[in-house]
């Protein structure tokens, strides 16, 4: 809509001749915009990137408490030794790895912890979530277990 009211007041200044300036003024002051705040306001009723409201369904349940930590939120600089340096401080480690990238060998931004005791992993999600681990905030949770293949038996998907 703003568009259009642009378009046509363009189009009624262009029809305007020369010898009236004060309806130009007036016709400019009413259809535009009061500078850029008004495009790009977030505070409008009307915006279409309003998200859709959150139900119970769209969350996903809490991972069930087990020995083994989801970390996320890891910078690329962090090692496999940092992880398992930071959260053997709250328990005996039995195995830390940072997921990276095949090519380029930086820290895909998480990795997995797996504690001996489950009193243990409780207190590594205690100790170190909402943390920082070099420089950035890190997150830890209960892993999920990882969801069955969809496949049919080939390794590239269904044929």
């Amino acid at each position: 809509s703003l568009l259009f009211a642009t378009c046509s007041l363009a189009i009624s200044l262009k029809t305007l001749s020369w010898e009236e300036p004060m309806a130009m003024r007036a016709a400019a002051t009413v259809a535009a915009p009061r500078g850029l705040r008004g495009l790009f306001s977030t505070f409008s009723s009307t915006s279409p990137f309003v998200p859709p409201p959150t139900t119970q369904a769209d969350k996903l349940p809490t991972a069930e408490p087990s020995t083994n930590l989801f970390v996320s939120g890891l910078s690329k600089r962090t090692t496999t030794e940092g992880l398992n340096e930071a959260f053997s401080k709250f328990g005996q480690v039995i195995h830390a790895r940072v997921v990276t990238d095949r090519v380029s060998g930086y820290s895909k931004g998480f990795g997995f912890v797996r504690y001996a005791t489950l009193e243990e992993a409780a207190e590594g999600i205690k100790g170190m979530d909402g943390k920082f681990l070099d420089g950035w905030v890190i997150f830890a949770e209960y892993a999920r277990p990882r969801p069955p293949p969809l496949n049919s038996g080939s390794p590239y998907g269904p044929q």
